[in-house]
């Protein structure tokens, strides 16, 4: 058994320094409104474009492909995590999806004009990549961290995720405001700072897959059947495993319900602060570098609380805030002042519930199964999180109001804080341990 390190734990933090910006600078700031301003280009006299003979108003183009690319994760990454699982080679399977995702963002300086089309293509490569890789990266949490330590590890890297997304969108925030000093348009501002996401992604991933170690021999597929066969089979048994966890199963189903909700709110923030509130880009740039750095200190923050209240108790804190936040977006946000105001708000209480969820969830799970079970996990981070958009997107199309989208979200916040108050964290720890003690 390969001993817990601090070299190691240092390396895993380096892929959430490296994969965030493509949260940040992609899926947060820049790529929201770029594609919704390609489809406005491509748009007839109605507002309207026809991907796939689809009718869509060019507004609400980019939470469809934020919806379409999650349909595609649900569908693969469970796979994934059963492949990464059952050959021991989870390294091998971070570098490669990472490294697809990597190459598809830096892809993205190629759009221009009316390439909508390319770009939410290029966006569902990229963003299945970086969920794929996620499933394999948390799931090294229960092997480079002990139970008493994931809180604290968790939260650590969720924070030094802050900072590397913070740190490249400070970069392209002065390439922005600098663009037209050195010769370059807006458009071309934003290409560059997309593909320079792409390229960050690929150079800090390295770290990682450097001080990364694979746990356990693969496994040879018995009596002839194919590898995917078997990964398939073993995939339907741990599906079913779960059920034996009531725990873990009612966890899961509230994570479904409110980091839907967590999800939508970051992903389409800087198209409302800019469509609806007529915010510069250069002016959501800042909210979003604040958001970064606040962030950071807002996951040790909620960390030091998971350690006087437990990890629980700390997320229904961040869920009662963000079901405020909502209610303050639909009745108060009007201005770019009351839009930052916002923005920190959700900065300090954003990597606090997630980080701590990660951490949670890694109570409640068997050893040896990690990838599979957090393949699962990131159904549930995104097998709802297509209904959020698509029912912000449809709300936004028939009603012409990102408010009254917004306010829909807050169902789901609700919904997941009841679901989450009935977790016994205890029992489910004790289930799993129960179980592996039969085998």
């Amino acid at each position: 058994m390969i001993p817990y390190s601090a070299r190691e734990q240092r390396g895993w933090y380096m892929y959430d320094f490296a994969n965030s910006a493509f949260s940040t600078t992609v899926v947060t700031l820049f790529l929201g409104p770029y594609l919704t301003a390609l489809a406005k280009t491509a748009a007839d006299e109605r507002g309207y474009v026809y991907p796939l003979g689809l009718a869509a108003d060019a507004r609400s183009y980019w939470s469809y492909m934020v919806s379409l690319s999650v349909i595609l994760q649900v569908l693969f990454l469970p796979l994934v995590g059963a492949i990464a699982d059952y050959g021991r080679r989870k390294k091998e399977v971070l570098g490669a999806t990472a490294y697809l995702g990597a190459a598809a963002t830096i892809g993205m300086f190629f759009l221009e004009g009316k390439d909508y089309l390319l770009g939410g293509v290029l966006f569902l490569i990229a963003n299945v990549s970086f969920g794929a890789s996620v499933v394999i990266y948390n799931s090294f949490l229960p092997e480079i961290a002990p139970p008493a330590d994931r809180d604290t590890v968790s939260s650590k890297g969720f924070g030094i995720g802050y900072l590397g997304g913070g740190l490249l969108l400070a970069l392209n925030l002065i390439l922005y405001l600098k663009a037209g000093k050195i010769g370059l348009s807006e458009a071309m501002a934003v290409r560059i700072s997309l593909s320079s996401a792409g390229v960050w992604w690929a150079v800090f991933t390295i770290p990682t897959l450097i001080a990364l170690h694979n746990r356990g021999p693969a496994r040879a597929a018995p009596g002839g059947r194919s590898l995917i066969g078997v990964v398939l089979s073993q995939l339907l048994h741990t599906l079913g495993e779960v059920r034996r966890f009531p725990q873990t199963t009612i966890f899961l189903i509230a994570y479904l319900l409110y980091n839907d909700a967590i999800q939508t709110v970051i992903a389409l923030a800087s198209q409302f602060g800019n469509d609806e509130l007529k915010i510069p880009v250069s002016q959501l740039t800042l909210a979003i570098l604040m958001v970064q750095f606040v962030a950071f200190f807002g996951a040790i923050a909620f960390n030091w609380l998971a350690a006087s209240i437990s990890a629980k108790r700390a997320v229904v804190v961040s869920l009662v805030i963000w079901t405020a936040v909502l209610i303050y977006i639909y009745a108060v946000v009007k201005t770019t002042v009351e839009f930052f105001v916002m923005a920190a708000i959700v900065a300090i209480i954003m990597g606090g519930s997630q980080a701590l969820s990660r951490s949670l969830y890694a109570q409640l799970i068997p050893k040896s199964k990690e990838a599979e079970y957090y393949s699962i996990y990131e159904i549930s981070d995104k097998g709802t999180s297509w209904l959020c958009p698509m029912l912000f997107g449809l709300a936004l199309q028939f009603t012409k109001s990102y408010r009254v989208a917004i306010l829909s979200l807050i169902v789901f916040f609700l919904a997941g804080l009841l679901v989450l108050l009935k977790v016994n964290v205890e029992q489910g720890e004790r289930d799993v341990a129960a179980l592996q003690e039969v085998r």
